[in-house]
């Protein structure tokens, strides 16, 4: 597969990253001085500028098969999708970093729908989809990581093994966990595998759980504690990110309080969130968190736009009580290393953009559905022929390790046992480690 993209920075940066080893990248930019950094990359670069139809052509756009346009103008992004739809049939992703650009796309959509698909396929704006990571694990207590397949009929949950777990130091094989749910990966010392039946779960471990959401939301009530209710949460950083959760966690019954260190900025924010209790001060500061009782937070949410700044606050937070961190890093790496230190869970907006392109467009094509724990480990949707011939779930032998976590059949969900029986036009899901998808794929077909 081929793919441009228009805008040498960081977040060009991260997704020809991902995608350079298994796919023909070009990285286009005005500034030659901006190409340098991909020279550490097996890619192509043209220091031109996209939004001119003669430079496009000249960079063999007809035959790229995905346009990504992620400058640091919402403007140039939007105009060299436009150019690049009218000279290619390339699926064209746009990123947009500010509301109002958003706002006036979403305008055009609704009013010329028809038009509006010719000239752009995918808007991508990165605080959105840092939000909805956010919002996710929020309302999942004790939950690292939350993935919904099969609208919503099927779930992946990632949990950390703590003391008082009940897994703790058991194997698998000797824990009943109920028909609804399936152990399916686990993560120790940051490298993904999938367990057998001897597999010991250790002191934090992190577990991957797939099934239907009522047989996790039993078996996590067995395993975790997800008795208490999220009530009290607290957001440190009002930017774009900050702002957007409240809005929306306001919609629920939850108690929220905002920092932000910026007096204007909180005005805005009075202004504009009406059940949020905003407090102009830092959030690196003790005092200020020992006064307004940060430490009863259930989960304190650290995003502003500084990684040390995030790193300080949370380690504050945990240091009070707080019951659950939840921070904001500017790349994946950093993430491993903020999660060794004490916050439960980093959230990359660069990962998560790359994530997004990876799963809705790059990979939907080769059957990749979600991408987990930073790329070492993918969920993969197969589907049967007409012609396969039925079989025991256990009579099948995969060629790599990997697990048939779920089996969707018309409007039905079935999490699979041994004695299941695959049959025809199935789809199943598969869990397995990114290194092995390939194979597994090959051997379905």
């Amino acid at each position: 597969m081929k793919i441009i993209i228009y805008g040498a920075n960081e977040m060009a940066s991260a997704i020809a990253a991902d995608f350079f080893e298994d796919q023909d990248v070009i990285v286009m930019d005005s500034n030659q001085k901006n190409l340098e950094s991909f020279s550490r990359l097996d890619v192509g670069t043209i220091c031109a500028d996209a939004l001119d139809i003669k430079t496009l052509k000249n960079s063999d756009i007809e035959s790229a098969d995905v346009f990504i346009a992620c400058s640091d103008s919402d403007e140039a992004n939007i105009i060299a999708c436009l150019t690049a739809k009218r000279v290619s049939d390339a699926q064209t992703i746009c990123f947009v970093q500010k509301k109002d650009s958003l706002e006036a796309l979403n305008f055009v959509k609704d009013k010329y729908p028809v038009s509006y698909a010719q000239c752009l396929d995918n808007i991508i704006w990165p605080q959105k989809l840092l939000v909805q990571e956010i919002v996710k694990i929020i309302t999942v207590p004790e939950a690292v990581d939350v993935e919904n397949f099969a609208h919503g009929r099927a779930r992946l949950l990632e949990y950390r093994i703590k003391e008082d777990s009940e897994l703790l130091n058991k194997k698998l094989k000797d824990y009943y966990f109920n028909s609804e749910v399936l152990v399916v990966g686990i993560v120790r010392n940051e490298e993904l595998f999938i367990p057998n039946g001897n597999s010991e779960f250790l002191l934090n471990d992190k577990v991957f759980l797939m099934g239907t959401p009522i047989g996790l939301d039993i078996a996590a009530s067995e395993l975790f504690d997800t008795k208490a209710k999220v009530k009290k949460i607290t957001i440190i950083g009002g930017g774009s990110v900050g702002f957007e959760l409240a809005k929306i966690l306001e919609e629920t019954k939850m108690s929220l309080k905002l920092i932000e260190n910026d007096y204007e900025r909180c005005e805005f924010l009075s202004e504009n969130l009406k059940k949020t209790l905003i407090l102009n001060g830092s959030g690196t500061s003790l005092e200020l968190l020992e006064q307004e009782e940060i430490g009863k937070s259930d989960v304190v949410v650290a995003i502003t736009n500084n990684d040390e700044k995030n790193l300080l606050c949370s380690l504050l937070s945990k240091q009070l009580d707080s019951k659950k961190v939840i921070t904001r890093v500017s790349q994946g790496a950093t993430a491993n290393l903020f999660e060794r230190v004490g916050v439960d869970v980093a959230i990359s907006q660069r990962e998560a953009c790359v994530n997004e392109i990876k799963n809705r467009i790059i990979d939907s094509r080769a059957g990749v559905i979600a991408t987990v724990e930073r790329g070492q480990g993918e969920i993969l949707e197969i589907n049967l022929d007409e012609k396969f011939e039925t079989k025991l779930i256990q009579e099948i032998k995969l060629p790599a390790s990997g697990v048939i976590a779920i089996i969707k059949r018309g409007s039905k969900v079935v999490i699979p046992k041994g004695q299941t029986m695959l049959k025809p036009c199935d789809t199943l899901l598969i869990f397995t480690k990114t290194q092995d998808v390939v194979k597994i794929k090959e051997f379905f077909k």
